[in-house]
């Protein structure tokens, strides 16, 4: 569905129709780094701002999922602290997990907006309303790509695309001003 780079206008028109976001772990939830100590224990990186705004999202009605080529435990204590329950790991054709979200949730592929950074994540890109790069993607994942994000996964990325999403839907002023309220 998508490839050519959209216009401002033609991301928030697309935005606000999204009610499920797919996003990627390492490069997008994180800064892609992955550290391994001496006994093999996996440790990622997390951008709180990211997480808060997965919340928000799901806060306003926005389902969020995961799929990742790599299984960690770290991820699914993660997304169990956000409260994500479609989290697929080890999954190697990610256009396969699309599927089986849309299956169960029951949205439409023009409902369904995906964070990625590689190659791994085009075949996603292909089939969703808005497909999204992290600025520090790999090229390829950035021509395949509406959307480019300013921040770089790990970076604040998610949170600039749950604001772009929560503003398209005119929402971002009644969270300000929720947490405003003293």
């Amino acid at each position: 569905m998508t490839g050519l780079k959209k216009t401002k206008k033609q991301i928030e028109a697309l935005a606000k129709n999204i009610k499920l976001l797919i996003l990627d772990v390492d490069g997008v939830l994180t800064d892609g780094r992955i550290i391994l100590d001496n006994d093999g224990i996996e440790y990622k990186c997390f951008n709180v701002r990211d997480g808060h705004g997965i919340k928000m999202l799901q806060r306003h009605g926005v389902q969020v999922a995961i799929i990742t080529g790599r299984s960690s435990k770290v991820v699914e204590r993660r997304a169990k602290e956000l409260g994500i329950t479609e989290v697929y790991q080890k999954c190697h054709k990610k256009a396969v997990a699309l599927e089986d979200i849309i299956f169960k949730t029951g949205f439409s592929v023009k409902e369904v907006a995906c964070v990625g950074d590689d190659i791994v994540d085009i075949p996603i890109f292909r089939r969703v309303a808005l497909s999204i790069a992290v600025s520090d993607a790999v090229d390829e994942a950035k021509s395949a790509a509406a959307f480019v994000t300013k921040n770089a996964g790990g970076k604040g990325a998610v949170r600039e695309v749950c604001e772009l999403i929560l503003k398209a839907k005119g929402l971002w002023k009644d969270i300000i001003d929720e947490y405003s309220k003293v």
